[in-house]
Protein backbone atom coordinates (compact mmCIF):
# COMPACT_ATOMS: atom_id res chain seq x y z
CA UNK A 1 0.00 0.00 0.00
CA UNK A 2 1.50 3.32 -1.03
CA UNK A 3 1.78 6.13 1.47
CA UNK A 4 -0.48 9.12 1.01
CA UNK A 5 0.36 12.69 1.94
CA UNK A 6 -2.14 14.31 4.30
CA UNK A 7 -3.46 17.69 3.26
CA UNK A 8 -4.58 20.09 5.98
CA UNK A 9 -8.20 21.16 5.92
CA UNK A 10 -8.19 24.94 5.48
CA UNK A 11 -11.09 27.08 6.60
CA UNK A 12 -11.94 30.41 4.98
CA UNK A 13 -9.89 33.21 6.53
CA UNK A 14 -10.52 36.90 7.03
CA UNK A 15 -8.59 39.04 4.51
CA UNK A 16 -5.80 41.18 6.02
CA UNK A 17 -7.22 44.48 7.25
CA UNK A 18 -4.01 46.44 7.85
CA UNK A 19 -1.00 47.45 5.77
CA UNK A 20 0.66 44.18 6.82
CA UNK A 21 -0.61 42.17 3.88
CA UNK A 22 2.41 40.37 2.49
CA UNK A 23 3.87 38.98 5.73
CA UNK A 24 0.77 37.89 7.63
CA UNK A 25 2.00 34.28 7.77
CA UNK A 26 5.12 35.31 9.69
CA UNK A 27 8.83 34.86 9.10
CA UNK A 28 9.97 32.05 6.79
CA UNK A 29 6.36 30.87 6.48
CA UNK A 30 5.73 27.24 5.63
CA UNK A 31 2.98 26.23 3.22
CA UNK A 32 0.81 25.17 6.14
CA UNK A 33 1.26 28.57 7.84
CA UNK A 34 0.57 30.27 4.53
CA UNK A 35 -2.72 28.40 4.12
CA UNK A 36 -3.77 29.12 7.69
CA UNK A 37 -3.16 32.83 7.14
CA UNK A 38 -4.53 33.35 3.64
CA UNK A 39 -6.61 30.30 2.82
CA UNK A 40 -6.32 28.27 -0.39
CA UNK A 41 -6.27 29.66 -3.92
CA UNK A 42 -7.94 27.56 -6.60
CA UNK A 43 -6.06 28.95 -9.60
CA UNK A 44 -8.14 26.97 -12.10
CA UNK A 45 -11.29 28.87 -11.08
CA UNK A 46 -9.89 32.36 -11.82
CA UNK A 47 -8.75 31.83 -15.41
CA UNK A 48 -11.49 34.01 -16.89
CA UNK A 49 -11.70 36.59 -14.12
CA UNK A 50 -8.16 37.52 -13.08
CA UNK A 51 -7.47 40.08 -15.82
CA UNK A 52 -10.73 41.87 -15.02
CA UNK A 53 -9.89 41.91 -11.32
CA UNK A 54 -6.38 43.21 -11.97
CA UNK A 55 -7.66 46.02 -14.18
CA UNK A 56 -10.18 47.04 -11.53
CA UNK A 57 -7.54 46.86 -8.79
CA UNK A 58 -5.20 49.40 -10.36
CA UNK A 59 -2.16 47.28 -9.45
CA UNK A 60 1.04 48.47 -11.11
CA UNK A 61 4.37 46.66 -11.38
CA UNK A 62 6.61 46.81 -8.31
CA UNK A 63 9.87 46.07 -10.12
CA UNK A 64 10.70 49.56 -11.32
CA UNK A 65 8.82 50.58 -14.46
CA UNK A 66 5.37 50.67 -12.84
CA UNK A 67 3.32 49.47 -15.83
CA UNK A 68 -0.32 48.52 -15.32
CA UNK A 69 -0.13 44.84 -14.44
CA UNK A 70 -3.25 43.78 -16.29
CA UNK A 71 -1.96 45.26 -19.56
CA UNK A 72 1.12 43.02 -19.43
CA UNK A 73 -1.01 39.93 -19.02
CA UNK A 74 -3.49 41.05 -21.66
CA UNK A 75 -0.73 41.64 -24.23
CA UNK A 76 0.63 38.11 -23.81
CA UNK A 77 -2.87 36.65 -23.87
CA UNK A 78 -3.66 38.49 -27.11
CA UNK A 79 -0.40 37.26 -28.66
CA UNK A 80 -1.37 33.70 -27.70
CA UNK A 81 -4.68 34.06 -29.51
CA UNK A 82 -3.27 35.91 -32.54
CA UNK A 83 -3.45 33.70 -35.64
CA UNK A 84 0.09 34.75 -36.69
CA UNK A 85 1.83 34.83 -33.30
CA UNK A 86 -0.17 31.96 -31.84
CA UNK A 87 1.89 29.98 -29.32
CA UNK A 88 1.59 29.17 -25.62
CA UNK A 89 2.92 31.92 -23.33
CA UNK A 90 5.68 31.68 -20.74
CA UNK A 91 5.64 33.40 -17.34
CA UNK A 92 8.80 34.33 -15.42
CA UNK A 93 8.89 35.52 -11.81
CA UNK A 94 11.71 38.05 -11.58
CA UNK A 95 13.50 38.06 -8.24
CA UNK A 96 16.94 39.12 -9.50
CA UNK A 97 16.82 42.41 -7.56
CA UNK A 98 19.93 43.89 -9.14
CA UNK A 99 19.28 47.26 -7.50
CA UNK A 100 21.93 47.45 -4.71
CA UNK A 101 19.76 49.48 -2.36
CA UNK A 102 16.75 47.15 -2.54
CA UNK A 103 16.22 44.09 -0.33
CA UNK A 104 12.44 43.85 -0.59
CA UNK A 105 12.36 40.96 -3.07
CA UNK A 106 14.81 38.88 -1.05
CA UNK A 107 12.81 39.61 2.10
CA UNK A 108 9.63 38.50 0.34
CA UNK A 109 11.10 35.32 -1.17
CA UNK A 110 12.70 34.26 2.10
CA UNK A 111 9.62 34.93 4.23
CA UNK A 112 6.52 34.74 2.00
CA UNK A 113 7.57 32.56 -0.94
CA UNK A 114 4.15 30.93 -1.19
CA UNK A 115 2.43 34.22 -2.02
CA UNK A 116 4.86 34.64 -4.91
CA UNK A 117 4.26 31.07 -6.06
CA UNK A 118 0.48 31.57 -5.83
CA UNK A 119 0.71 34.70 -7.97
CA UNK A 120 2.93 32.94 -10.48
CA UNK A 121 0.53 30.00 -10.81
CA UNK A 122 -2.49 32.31 -11.02
CA UNK A 123 -0.87 34.37 -13.77
CA UNK A 124 0.09 31.24 -15.70
CA UNK A 125 -3.45 29.91 -15.42
CA UNK A 126 -5.02 33.19 -16.52
CA UNK A 127 -3.08 33.35 -19.80
CA UNK A 128 -2.82 29.58 -20.30
CA UNK A 129 0.97 29.57 -20.05
CA UNK A 130 2.76 26.32 -20.79
CA UNK A 131 6.00 27.01 -18.93
CA UNK A 132 6.77 28.80 -15.67
CA UNK A 133 10.12 29.99 -14.30
CA UNK A 134 11.31 31.64 -11.10
CA UNK A 135 14.53 33.62 -11.56
CA UNK A 136 16.45 34.77 -8.49
CA UNK A 137 19.91 35.03 -6.96
CA UNK A 138 21.62 32.19 -5.12
CA UNK A 139 20.97 33.57 -1.62
CA UNK A 140 17.21 33.00 -2.11
CA UNK A 141 17.51 29.51 -3.58
CA UNK A 142 17.20 27.51 -0.39
CA UNK A 143 13.99 29.20 0.76
CA UNK A 144 12.40 29.09 -2.70
CA UNK A 145 13.37 25.49 -3.41
CA UNK A 146 12.01 24.41 -0.04
CA UNK A 147 8.73 26.19 -0.78
CA UNK A 148 8.47 24.57 -4.22
CA UNK A 149 9.12 21.14 -2.69
CA UNK A 150 6.25 21.67 -0.22
CA UNK A 151 3.72 22.02 -3.03
CA UNK A 152 2.69 19.39 -5.56
CA UNK A 153 1.12 22.14 -7.67
CA UNK A 154 4.48 23.93 -8.01
CA UNK A 155 6.79 21.09 -8.95
CA UNK A 156 6.80 22.16 -12.62
CA UNK A 157 8.18 25.63 -11.83
CA UNK A 158 11.77 25.86 -13.04
CA UNK A 159 14.12 27.66 -10.64
CA UNK A 160 16.92 29.57 -12.41
CA UNK A 161 19.87 31.32 -10.78
CA UNK A 162 20.25 35.02 -11.62
CA UNK A 163 23.60 36.74 -12.01
CA UNK A 164 24.37 39.25 -9.26
CA UNK A 165 24.65 42.38 -11.37
CA UNK A 166 22.71 45.61 -11.70
CA UNK A 167 21.28 44.81 -15.13
CA UNK A 168 20.49 41.13 -14.52
CA UNK A 169 16.90 41.95 -13.65
CA UNK A 170 16.14 43.95 -16.80
CA UNK A 171 13.33 42.04 -18.53
CA UNK A 172 15.17 41.16 -21.75
CA UNK A 173 18.28 40.25 -19.71
CA UNK A 174 16.14 37.82 -17.71
CA UNK A 175 14.97 36.12 -20.90
CA UNK A 176 18.51 36.10 -22.30
CA UNK A 177 19.87 34.56 -19.10
CA UNK A 178 17.32 31.73 -19.07
CA UNK A 179 17.66 31.02 -22.78
CA UNK A 180 21.38 31.59 -23.36
CA UNK A 181 22.98 31.84 -19.93
CA UNK A 182 23.93 35.49 -20.53
CA UNK A 183 22.24 38.07 -18.28
CA UNK A 184 22.59 40.98 -20.70
CA UNK A 185 19.78 43.07 -22.19
CA UNK A 186 18.80 42.69 -25.82
CA UNK A 187 17.35 45.32 -28.15
CA UNK A 188 14.30 47.40 -27.24
CA UNK A 189 12.54 46.73 -30.55
CA UNK A 190 11.18 43.26 -29.80
CA UNK A 191 8.22 43.14 -27.42
CA UNK A 192 8.58 40.22 -25.03
CA UNK A 193 4.80 39.87 -24.91
CA UNK A 194 4.96 38.99 -28.62
CA UNK A 195 8.25 37.12 -28.83
CA UNK A 196 10.32 36.45 -25.74
CA UNK A 197 11.74 33.21 -24.37
CA UNK A 198 11.84 30.55 -27.12
CA UNK A 199 10.13 33.17 -29.33
CA UNK A 200 6.92 32.71 -27.35
CA UNK A 201 4.80 35.44 -25.72
CA UNK A 202 6.55 36.04 -22.41
CA UNK A 203 5.66 37.88 -19.21
CA UNK A 204 8.46 38.87 -16.84
CA UNK A 205 6.81 39.92 -13.59
CA UNK A 206 8.47 41.16 -10.40
CA UNK A 207 7.99 38.85 -7.42
CA UNK A 208 6.31 41.51 -5.30
CA UNK A 209 3.82 42.17 -8.10
CA UNK A 210 3.05 38.44 -8.17
CA UNK A 211 2.45 38.41 -4.41
CA UNK A 212 -0.14 41.17 -4.82
CA UNK A 213 -1.72 39.24 -7.71
CA UNK A 214 -2.13 36.26 -5.36
CA UNK A 215 -4.03 38.42 -2.88
CA UNK A 216 -6.22 40.07 -5.52
CA UNK A 217 -7.07 36.63 -6.91
CA UNK A 218 -8.24 35.63 -3.41
CA UNK A 219 -9.93 38.74 -2.10
CA UNK A 220 -10.76 40.88 -5.13
CA UNK A 221 -10.08 44.37 -6.43
CA UNK A 222 -12.28 46.18 -3.91
CA UNK A 223 -10.34 44.69 -1.01
CA UNK A 224 -7.01 45.64 -2.67
CA UNK A 225 -8.16 49.25 -3.09
CA UNK A 226 -9.40 49.52 0.51
CA UNK A 227 -5.92 50.72 1.49
CA UNK A 228 -3.95 53.42 -0.29
CA UNK A 229 -5.50 56.06 -2.52
CA UNK A 230 -7.47 56.14 -5.76
CA UNK A 231 -4.34 57.05 -7.72
CA UNK A 232 -2.07 54.59 -5.86
CA UNK A 233 -4.14 51.75 -4.38
CA UNK A 234 -2.91 48.88 -2.23
CA UNK A 235 0.41 48.57 -0.45
CA UNK A 236 4.03 48.45 -1.58
CA UNK A 237 7.29 47.29 -0.07
CA UNK A 238 9.92 49.97 0.56
CA UNK A 239 13.60 49.51 1.43
CA UNK A 240 14.99 52.32 3.58
CA UNK A 241 18.78 52.53 3.79
CA UNK A 242 21.71 54.95 3.88
CA UNK A 243 22.31 57.31 6.78
CA UNK A 244 19.70 55.71 9.03
CA UNK A 245 19.87 53.79 12.31
CA UNK A 246 17.54 51.00 11.25
CA UNK A 247 17.81 49.92 7.61
CA UNK A 248 15.16 47.53 6.41
CA UNK A 249 11.98 46.79 4.49
CA UNK A 250 8.61 48.31 5.35
CA UNK A 251 5.19 47.65 3.83
CA UNK A 252 3.29 50.92 3.42
CA UNK A 253 -0.01 52.07 1.98
CA UNK A 254 0.00 53.69 -1.44
CA UNK A 255 0.53 57.46 -1.43
CA UNK A 256 2.24 57.44 1.98
CA UNK A 257 4.41 60.58 2.39
CA UNK A 258 8.17 60.00 2.36
CA UNK A 259 8.52 61.58 5.81
CA UNK A 260 6.09 59.05 7.30
CA UNK A 261 7.95 56.11 5.72
CA UNK A 262 11.25 57.41 7.08
CA UNK A 263 9.67 57.73 10.53
CA UNK A 264 8.96 53.99 10.56
CA UNK A 265 12.74 53.44 10.44
CA UNK A 266 13.52 56.05 13.08
CA UNK A 267 15.04 58.61 10.70
CA UNK A 268 15.78 62.08 12.14
CA UNK A 269 14.43 64.30 9.37
CA UNK A 270 16.20 67.37 10.79
CA UNK A 271 19.49 65.84 9.66
CA UNK A 272 18.39 64.75 6.18
CA UNK A 273 19.92 66.52 3.18
CA UNK A 274 18.07 64.54 0.53
CA UNK A 275 16.59 61.13 -0.27
CA UNK A 276 17.25 59.12 -3.40
CA UNK A 277 13.85 57.77 -4.44
CA UNK A 278 13.44 54.72 -6.65
CA UNK A 279 17.00 53.40 -6.56
CA UNK A 280 20.12 54.11 -8.60
CA UNK A 281 17.98 54.93 -11.64
CA UNK A 282 15.86 57.21 -9.49
CA UNK A 283 15.94 60.88 -8.54
CA UNK A 284 17.02 62.89 -5.53
CA UNK A 285 14.30 64.57 -3.47
CA UNK A 286 15.41 67.46 -1.27
CA UNK A 287 14.63 67.46 2.46
CA UNK A 288 12.08 70.26 2.12
CA UNK A 289 10.03 68.05 -0.23
CA UNK A 290 9.73 65.02 2.06
CA UNK A 291 6.00 65.66 2.42
CA UNK A 292 5.54 64.31 -1.10
CA UNK A 293 3.82 60.94 -1.38
CA UNK A 294 5.55 57.84 -2.70
CA UNK A 295 3.48 57.44 -5.85
CA UNK A 296 4.03 57.98 -9.55
CA UNK A 297 1.53 60.84 -9.71
CA UNK A 298 2.91 62.68 -6.68
CA UNK A 299 6.56 62.32 -7.66
CA UNK A 300 6.08 63.22 -11.34
CA UNK A 301 6.35 67.02 -10.80
CA UNK A 302 9.75 66.36 -9.18
CA UNK A 303 10.82 64.17 -12.07
CA UNK A 304 10.60 61.07 -9.88
CA UNK A 305 8.93 57.67 -9.68
CA UNK A 306 8.67 55.02 -6.93
CA UNK A 307 10.82 52.68 -9.03
CA UNK A 308 11.86 49.62 -7.04
CA UNK A 309 10.59 51.13 -3.78
CA UNK A 310 13.97 52.41 -2.58
CA UNK A 311 14.55 55.34 -0.21
CA UNK A 312 18.28 56.00 0.22
CA UNK A 313 18.84 58.67 2.88
CA UNK A 314 21.69 61.17 2.68
CA UNK A 315 22.53 63.13 5.84
CA UNK A 316 23.52 66.80 5.91
CA UNK A 317 27.10 65.80 6.65
CA UNK A 318 27.42 64.02 3.30
CA UNK A 319 28.11 65.50 -0.13
CA UNK A 320 25.29 64.77 -2.57
CA UNK A 321 27.47 65.36 -5.62
CA UNK A 322 30.15 62.94 -4.43
CA UNK A 323 27.49 60.35 -3.58
CA UNK A 324 26.05 60.73 -7.08
CA UNK A 325 29.48 60.54 -8.70
CA UNK A 326 30.11 57.27 -6.86
CA UNK A 327 26.77 55.84 -8.01
CA UNK A 328 27.24 56.90 -11.63
CA UNK A 329 30.72 55.34 -11.63
CA UNK A 330 29.17 52.13 -10.30
CA UNK A 331 26.50 52.22 -13.02
CA UNK A 332 29.15 52.78 -15.69
CA UNK A 333 31.05 49.74 -14.41
CA UNK A 334 27.84 47.66 -14.35
CA UNK A 335 26.78 48.41 -17.93
CA UNK A 336 26.54 45.69 -20.56
CA UNK A 337 29.00 47.57 -22.80
CA UNK A 338 26.88 46.70 -25.81
CA UNK A 339 26.24 50.21 -27.10
CA UNK A 340 27.98 53.56 -27.39
CA UNK A 341 26.03 55.35 -24.62
CA UNK A 342 27.06 52.69 -22.09
CA UNK A 343 30.62 52.19 -23.32
CA UNK A 344 31.55 55.85 -23.64
CA UNK A 345 28.76 58.08 -22.34
CA UNK A 346 28.41 56.73 -18.80
CA UNK A 347 32.14 56.74 -17.97
CA UNK A 348 32.33 60.29 -19.31
CA UNK A 349 29.41 61.34 -17.09
CA UNK A 350 31.05 59.74 -14.07
CA UNK A 351 34.27 61.61 -14.87
CA UNK A 352 32.52 64.99 -15.08
CA UNK A 353 30.67 64.43 -11.82
CA UNK A 354 33.89 63.38 -10.11
CA UNK A 355 35.62 66.53 -11.32
CA UNK A 356 32.79 68.69 -9.99
CA UNK A 357 32.82 66.86 -6.64
CA UNK A 358 36.62 67.19 -6.48
CA UNK A 359 36.44 70.98 -6.72
CA UNK A 360 37.64 71.56 -10.29
CA UNK A 361 36.94 75.24 -10.97
CA UNK A 362 35.59 74.79 -14.48
CA UNK A 363 32.30 76.65 -15.07
CA UNK A 364 31.63 74.48 -18.16
CA UNK A 365 31.38 71.20 -16.24
CA UNK A 366 27.66 71.50 -15.52
CA UNK A 367 26.91 72.22 -19.15
CA UNK A 368 29.09 69.28 -20.19
CA UNK A 369 27.19 66.93 -17.86
CA UNK A 370 23.83 68.11 -19.21
CA UNK A 371 24.99 67.62 -22.78
CA UNK A 372 26.28 64.12 -22.03
CA UNK A 373 22.98 63.25 -20.34
CA UNK A 374 21.02 64.47 -23.36
CA UNK A 375 23.30 62.48 -25.66
CA UNK A 376 22.93 59.09 -23.94
CA UNK A 377 19.24 59.26 -23.03
CA UNK A 378 17.03 57.23 -25.36
CA UNK A 379 19.94 55.97 -27.46
CA UNK A 380 20.97 52.83 -25.60
CA UNK A 381 20.18 49.20 -26.29
CA UNK A 382 18.24 49.23 -23.00
CA UNK A 383 17.13 51.89 -20.50
CA UNK A 384 20.32 51.80 -18.43
CA UNK A 385 21.70 55.05 -19.92
CA UNK A 386 18.31 56.76 -19.47
CA UNK A 387 18.15 55.97 -15.76
CA UNK A 388 21.74 57.04 -15.21
CA UNK A 389 21.16 60.34 -16.98
CA UNK A 390 18.04 60.96 -14.91
CA UNK A 391 20.01 60.47 -11.69
CA UNK A 392 22.82 62.80 -12.79
CA UNK A 393 20.48 65.59 -13.84
CA UNK A 394 18.50 65.36 -10.60
CA UNK A 395 21.76 65.79 -8.66
CA UNK A 396 22.57 68.99 -10.57
CA UNK A 397 19.13 70.33 -9.65
CA UNK A 398 18.77 69.22 -6.02
CA UNK A 399 22.41 69.92 -5.12
CA UNK A 400 22.72 73.13 -7.15
CA UNK A 401 24.06 75.12 -4.19
CA UNK A 402 26.60 72.43 -3.44
CA UNK A 403 27.68 72.49 -7.08
CA UNK A 404 28.30 76.24 -6.79
CA UNK A 405 30.42 75.64 -3.70
CA UNK A 406 32.38 72.88 -5.38
CA UNK A 407 33.07 74.92 -8.47
CA UNK A 408 34.39 77.70 -6.26
CA UNK A 409 36.39 75.27 -4.10
CA UNK A 410 34.33 75.86 -0.94
CA UNK A 411 32.37 72.61 -0.27
CA UNK A 412 32.50 71.67 3.43
CA UNK A 413 30.56 68.38 3.36
CA UNK A 414 32.16 64.99 3.79
CA UNK A 415 32.97 63.18 0.56
CA UNK A 416 31.85 59.81 2.02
Amino acid sequence: MSATRSVPVVQAVTPPATTNRLFVAGAAASHAAHLRSYGPLATETITNTLLVALEASGLTGRGGAGFATWRKLAAADEARADRVLRSSPIVIANGAEGEPRSTKDATLLQNSPHLVIDGLLATASAIKASQVYLYTVAENFRAVQHALNERPDARHIVLVEAAESFISGEASAVVNAIENGIALPTDRIRRLSDSGLKKRPTIVQNVETLAHIALIARYGARWFRSIGSDRDPGTRLVTVSGDVQHEGVTEVAGDTPLRDILATRGVDRSNVLAVLVGGYHGTWVAADNLGVELSAAALAPLGGHPGAGVLYVLSKQRCGLQATADIVQYLANESARQCGPCMFGLPAMAGVLTRIASGHRDPNLRRELRELSDTVAGRGSCHHPDGTARLALSALSVFADDANHHLSGRCTRQSR
